[in-house]
């Protein structure tokens, strides 16, 4: 599922074109940024949530195409003036902030549906006006992902508004085996390697492996380690500024894989190996599955295991780069 090699003197090249580590503070609690969706089910409030938790930092998801090469949530509900914009006023009145996410597994994608990176920049540049961001996540997943055409789309656009924008934090998120990314994986990295783009964070979605040994945490580890060997590899960077370019996306409680439960112990495991390393991002999805199924309750509003009130949250709030 989800190796290449390059030489010293073009990983020293590298290196010196792209600053390991960025020359702005990132904003307090942006590493800990778990995803929301208001697009299903009974979304907890923000606010609640922030209350609970501490959290500050929401993604929330998915900003995708209306069909053209035009950002809306889900591909239909506005930028601005609907219910979106109020969660983000509300978490925003309370002292917090938000990471928009881009794709997703469903839907039309903006990187399939913009025919340029230009186009594409221009999209994405939309969403980040409308709100003011400091930081966007493209979960390229599914036909997005599979496609060397719009993987370099998506460098390129990136590319384009990190120079727009001074300061924005960017995230690409995708899957991956027990072992680090796969070919598609690898070759995303690699090609933003060779187009200079400086990203703040490579970060993998370690479940759905499709068959796993041991626990969940450690095949996370294993995954980990697996990105970071391919992102130092593809930078020249050290061993230190990998760590910090890489990250995680997990599932909290059962995922879409039969043999696969992720426990809170998983996310100790999970936190451990972020604080040892500090690593750019751990976020999981999602909040909508932080707690415990009732009757007639499904896999999209609740983890299906036993559990308190936000016991995955108040793991990844404690992570703080």
């Amino acid at each position: 599922m989800r190796s290449f090699l390059r030489t010293v003197m073009a990983g020293a090249l590298a290196a010196l074109v792209l600053a390991p580590t960025p020359s702005y503070a990132a904003p307090a609690g942006i590493q800990a940024a778990p995803y929301e969706y208001f697009g299903w089910g009974n979304p907890q409030s923000p606010a609640s949530v922030m209350s609970a938790t501490g959290v500050k930092w929401f993604t929330l998801a998915f900003i995708l195409s209306k069909g053209t090469c035009s950002p809306a949530w889900d591909g239909s509900r506005p930028l601005t003036g609907g219910s979106d914009q109020s969660n983000i006023n509300a978490i925003r009145a309370k002292g917090g902030d938000v990471v928009v996410s881009f794709g997703g597994w469903s839907g039309n994608k903006l990187g399939q549906s913009c025919s340029s990176a230009g186009a594409l920049a221009g999209a994405y540049q939309k969403v980040i006006n409308a709100y003011g961001l400091k930081a966007i996540d493209i979960d390229i997943e599914a036909g997005e992902f599979t496609s060397s055409t719009v993987r370099q789309r998506v460098v390129d656009a990136l590319k384009t508004v990190r120079a727009n924008n001074p300061g924005l934090i960017t995230y690409l998120t995708f899957g991956t085996t027990p072992s680090g990314p796969d070919g598609n994986g690898a070759d995303l990295i690699k090609r933003g390697a060779k187009s200079g783009l400086a990203n703040d964070g490579w970060i993998i979605m370690p479940f759905d492996f499709g068959g796993h040994s041991g626990s969940m945490g450690a095949a996370t580890v294993s995954a980990l380690e697996g990105l970071k060997k391919t992102v130092k590899s593809a930078y020249g960077y050290s061993d230190g500024d990998a760590y910090r370019h890489i990250g995680l996306s997990s599932m909290n409680g059962k995922t879409d894989e039969s043999d696969e439960t992720v426990s809170t112990g998983d996310f100790n495991t999970m936190l451990a190996y972020a604080q040892q390393h500090h690593i750019a991002r751990f976020a999981f999805w999602s909040i909508n599955r932080d707690r415990q199924c009732g009757s007639g309750s499904d896999g999209d509003s609740c983890s299906g295991i036993s559990q308190s009130a936000y016991a995955f949250t108040k793991i990844v709030v404690k992570y703080q780069g």
